[in-house]
């Protein structure tokens, strides 16, 4: 599951990243060595060459006075004099006074694979939530190496990537095993054969180098940041690399940083999660039968998703919109609040007989030739990360098993969960241990956010984070689920996130919030 990206295409696609320690063979003190070198040159490199912003180009929908530019940054840091790629940077100047500025604030908002160049225009678009801390901070936003604009990564043909129908993720034989498991493969060498240059370089830890080399860049002793979903264990990882370069720290959605939870395990806690939130959002559509129409009771709305699924599967709807179609766009809902309407919505006016708004929201565009190569570039990248990451398990019995066991009880997410993830058990780079997130000397003070329900980051995630970041604050929203709490109107969290960011200040012990109020229809 892409974290911090829903919708991505199930059957072949998007979580999450990790920390130093380079991998098999390189596993030692000296490689380890060589890179944090490396990243220390590039630094220096980059705060002398600082950045040379411009207008952002016309095609990157970053209107003035957003501007954009580069840093360049070693694809491989033991050798920092070798090959660099160029991340794409956008920035927007604080509002405030010359007096009132304090530095950059850094953003990544998950994936891997999610692109951080919007950040900006929480400025330009007057977003009420961040209008004081934006009279205080320049707000930067990047693209990660391989995504987008910086040095962009590919699997699969783009408009192959979208064509639909896909098949049903959930499998009826060992038939439909052996089919995907021959797909997950195909992918895997897909990427080697069109990316297979960028693969071994493509780490949360190299992504925590670039973002120190960003920081020096901007002219910063020291690093603001914000992440959400994924980029909450980019910050983890950064935090524990570069513990003495961070000003002030903000994770949102967390991923539970373990070795043991990278990534593999992770992606089995979140098809139990997201079965518990997917039951949220049906008890929320049945006390709101008035305005869609699919019953009273959770039981109802869930006999008509089996409905639905069992009649794309028969014949998918419009000719494109299959079951794995139909589970790519309703984990939205799970996903992110502000998709309860937009689906129950579609769900209703087809269970009432018009298929038209299920199929537009469900089957891909062809036509959308740019928005296919980002989501298949999201996709790449997301793989790409996570199978570096750490080391997965490639014994295929073991796979069928926890999948198989977890499917009964959490049917929602399980195997198309599984499917996206699959390419790791067969992918032909070197695969990291994962660097182990903790407190060294200098860190500051980190402020933790995280609701209670979170499908993509479960709960205990922020907990560990917690435990591991001596001097950290914990705020949790009780009894909501939205992937990505900083971005809500709920000034329980708005105001402490202001008051941290611009004063540095800390509640004396955890919060505990009341949840952000519930969608209307």
């Amino acid at each position: 599951m892409a974290l911090g990206s829903a919708g991505a295409l199930v059957t072949a696609t998007l979580i999450a990243g990790v920390v130093s320690a380079p991998a098999a063979g390189a596993d030692s003190r000296h490689g380890q060595d060589r890179e944090a070198r490396g990243a220390e040159i590039a630094a220096a490199r980059a705060a002398e060459a600082g950045i040379d912003w411009q207008d952002c180009p016309a095609d990157w929908g970053l209107d003035k006075p957003i501007q954009c530019g580069w840093v360049s940054v070693p694809l491989d840091y033991a050798e920092p004099y070798g090959k660099q790629i160029k991340l794409a940077v956008d920035r927007i100047g604080n509002t405030g006074t010359p007096q009132e500025r304090q530095g950059s604030l850094v953003y990544n908002p998950g994936g891997p694979g999610g692109s951080g160049l919007r950040f900006p225009r929480r400025v330009t678009t007057k977003n009420a939530i961040w209008a004081n801390v934006s009279k205080a901070y320049d707000f930067v936003g990047f693209d990660p190496r391989g995504v987008g604009h910086s040095a962009p990564i590919s699997c699969v043909d783009p408009q192959e990537f979208v064509k639909a129908p896909k098949a049903d993720p959930v499998p009826d034989t060992e038939a439909d095993k052996k089919a995907q498991r021959g797909l997950a493969r195909d992918y895997a060498q897909g990427c080697a054969e069109r990316s297979g240059a960028m693969l071994p370089h493509m780490t949360t830890p190299n992504t925590a180098r670039d973002l120190d080399v960003i920081r020096a860049a901007l002219g910063e002793k020291k690093l603001n940041y914000l992440g959400v979903s994924y980029g909450t264990y980019l910050g983890a990882v950064y935090g524990t690399l570069f513990p003495g370069h961070l000003r002030r720290m903000i994770v949102d959605s967390v991923v539970d940083p373990s070795r043991e939870n990278i990534w593999y395990q992770a992606n089995l806690d979140q098809d139990i999660a997201f079965e518990g939130r997917w039951k949220d959002w049906e008890d929320w559509v049945a006390a709101n039968d008035a305005a869609f129409h699919l019953g009273t009771t959770r039981a109802a709305v869930q006999a008509e998703w089996l409905q639905l699924r069992a009649t794309a599967k028969k014949s998918p709807i419009g000719g494109l919109v299959g079951p794995a179609e139909l589970i790519s766009f309703f984990q939205n809902a799970p996903y992110y609040d502000s998709s309860w309407v937009p689906v129950a919505s579609a769900f209703g006016k087809y269970v009432a007989g018009d298929t038209k708004a299920l199929v537009d929201a469900a089957a891909p565009d062809l036509s959308n030739t740019a928005g296919n190569i980002s989501a298949e570039n999201g996709n790449a990248v997301y793989t790409a990360v996570e199978c570096a990451d750490a080391k997965w398990p490639t014994s295929w019995q073991r796979w069928d098993r926890d999948n198989t066991r977890l499917n009964q009880d959490y049917p929602f997410m399980t195997w198309a969960n599984a499917w996206l993830n699959l390419p790791c058990a067969t992918w032909p780079t070197r695969q990291l241990t994962p660097v182990d997130v903790r407190t060294h000397r200098g860190l500051p003070p980190v402020l933790i956010v995280q609701s209670t329900r979170d499908a993509a980051t479960p709960y205990p995630g922020a907990v560990d984070l917690h435990r591991r970041f001596k001097g950290s604050r914990l705020i949790t929203e009780q009894g909501a689920g939205s992937h990505g709490v900083t971005g809500l109107v709920n000034p329980c969290v708005n105001e402490r996130v202001d008051s941290y960011l611009l004063s540095g200040e800390l509640d004396t012990s955890d919060v505990s919030c009341a949840p952000h109020a519930t969608p209307k229809p």
